[in-house]
């Protein structure tokens, strides 16, 4: 099973030509859209969609918000029995998608602020089992349940978002961990590291991290760049006409836990990964989007397997 541990939002998604300028009111393209969002949500349902068992921890509020976010969870056949319940509001976010398909957000985090790391139990931290988290809701108890996770030897994922949130001692208890070429920089930044190519950047990145990490570096259109054991691997990814972007990279990090925790090895599960992420790229929105995996297995032959690099 894939433990998610992390943020639950309801989106709201602005069809616009293009981006406002300051000061500036651009009106939609077509009727705005309302689903259920946040990086854990997404990430979940792009998982169990992958063939994984889930289950979530995280924060709602006590509203209309936070009651859709778990229906639309049990709809997808995930558990979501470690939901608590926060006097905030549930998280919302307001997502403005340009014609070229590129989206920027705004995000109200609202109960994922109140998301404590001791609702996971420590019955689920297994080596069988991968615990998948973001930094969406508060990174200290991020890295408390990071940290109980390898204790119990329960291989973990991060999704570093927002990167500016990340420290050097966070990375400790990462087996993998995921940014986007934006997050890479800022986490460089961060880290101080001076590269600026992405594989130097993971190449720093792991050997801060220890032996165990591997670092992954998506790079949208161009694949993924990745490094383990101080070898580096390229990926390419499926070329599509991207219609909306705003859930590409939970879907891979979501199809990439299910794969690992399904028995691939970890540049298997990267291939996978990147063709999903590809594919959730061709609807509006970031949960309905998410492939299934017979979607996937359909494509992935398309793509030339991670390749080493000299």
């Amino acid at each position: 099973m894939i433990i998610v541990f992390g943020s639950l939002n309801i989106n709201t998604v602005m069809p616009v030509e293009h981006f406002p300028k300051p000061g500036e009111t651009v009106a939609c393209t077509s009727d705005y859209l309302s689903h259920p969002g946040g990086k854990g949500a997404n990430q979940a349902v792009a998982a169990a969609r992958a063939g994984a068992k889930v289950a979530v921890v995280g924060k709602i509020g006590d509203d209309s918000f936070g009651r859709r976010c778990i229906n639309n969870l049990k709809n997808q056949s995930i558990w979501a029995s470690g939901i608590g319940m926060s006097e905030r509001p549930t998280g919302h976010s307001t997502v403005a998608v340009d014609s070229s398909g590129t989206n920027m957000s705004i995000v109200a985090p609202g109960a994922n602020n109140d998301a404590t790391a001791d609702q996971v139990p420590d019955e689920v931290l297994i080596p069988r089992n991968i615990l998948l988290t973001q930094l969406e809701v508060p990174p200290k108890e991020t890295f408390m349940v990071l940290s109980r996770a390898r204790n119990h030897q329960t291989p973990t994922i991060l999704d570093a978002s927002p990167a500016t949130k990340m420290t050097r001692e966070g990375l400790a208890n990462v087996d993998y961990l995921i940014v986007n070429e934006v997050e890479a920089h800022q986490l460089a930044h961060t880290l101080g590291i001076t590269e600026t190519d992405p594989r130097l950047i993971a190449k720093a990145i792991t050997r801060m991290g220890g032996p165990r990490m591997a670092c992954i570096i998506t790079l949208e259109s161009k694949g993924s760049v990745a490094v383990k054991d101080d070898a580096t691997y390229v990926v390419r990814t499926l070329k599509v006409d991207a219609v909306d972007t705003t859930g590409a990279g939970d879907a891979f990090c979501g199809i990439f836990a299910a794969r690992l925790q399904l028995g691939h090895d970890w540049l298997k599960a990267m291939h996978y990964a990147g063709v999903g992420a590809a594919l959730s790229c061709l609807a509006l929105g970031a949960q309905e989007s998410m492939p299934f995996l017979d979607d996937i297995e359909a494509h992935v032959h398309k793509v030339e397997p991670p390749r080493k690099l000299a």
